[in-house]
C-alpha cells in the first residue's frame, strides 16, 4: 500500500533545506547589452568535493500524475542543478536525511521558468518532467569517486496534486 504525498508549489522558503530555487525574478544584478539583457547573478551555491563542475544534457521520459515514487538518490560529493530547457513545470521530490536513509519525502512542482540546485547529499527523486520534451541542462560534479547513492523504498509513495 502506498502512502500519499500531496504536491506543493515550489518556493525558495519551503525548499531552502534542500537547495536553491533559481528564477529570473527579483533584483537584477546588472543590465547588459545596452539594457536588452538582465543578469540574475549567483543564484546557486555550487559545491564539489574534488572534481570540477560540468554541464550535461539529460533527456528524461515524461511522467504522469499520480506518480509512484519507489526510489530516491543523493550525491554526497557535489551539488546538482536541474535547468529545464523548456518553459514547462516539473516535479521535484526531496527528503531529509535520517541517519543515512531518507525521511518522509516531500513533493514540489515548479512554475514555468524555475530551476533548482540540490545541496550536496540531499535525497531526491529521479528527474521527473511532466511535459515533453523532458530536456534539462544539468550542472554537477564530474570526477572520480562514488557520487551516487540510491535508496529503494520498501513501500512506495503515491504523489498526487493537492
Amino acid at each position: 500500500m502506498s502512502s500519499v504525498i500531496e504536491i506543493q508549489p515550489l518556493t525558495a522558503e519551503d525548499f531552502a533545506a534542500f537547495g536553491d530555487v533559481l528564477t529570473a525574478d527579483g533584483d537584477v544584478f546588472k543590465s547588459i547589452n545596452k539594457g536588452l539583457c538582465r543578469r540574475y547573478h549567483d543564484l546557486a551555491a555550487l559545491e564539489f568535493d574534488g572534481g570540477s563542475a560540468g554541464i550535461s544534457l539529460f533527456k528524461s521520459e515524461v511522467r504522469t500524475l499520480p506518480y509512484e515514487l519507489d526510489l530516491v538518490e543523493r550525491h554526497p560529493q557535489g551539488t546538482q542543478a536541474f535547468i529545464p530547457m523548456s518553459h514547462h513545470p516539473f516535479l521535484v521530490v526531496v527528503a531529509k536525511d535520517n541517519d543515512g536513509t531518507p525521511a518522509q519525502p516531500q513533493a514540489f512542482v515548479t512554475k514555468p521558468g524555475q530551476a533548482i540546485n540540490l545541496h550536496r547529499g540531499v535525497w531526491h527523486g529521479v528527474l521527473t518532467p511532466l511535459y515533453e520534451p523532458g530536456l534539462f541542462a544539468v550542472v554537477d560534479r564530474i570526477g572520480d569517486g562514488a557520487n551516487l547513492e540510491e535508496y529503494e523504498f520498501i513501500s512506495s509513495y503515491l504523489i498526487q496534486k493537492g
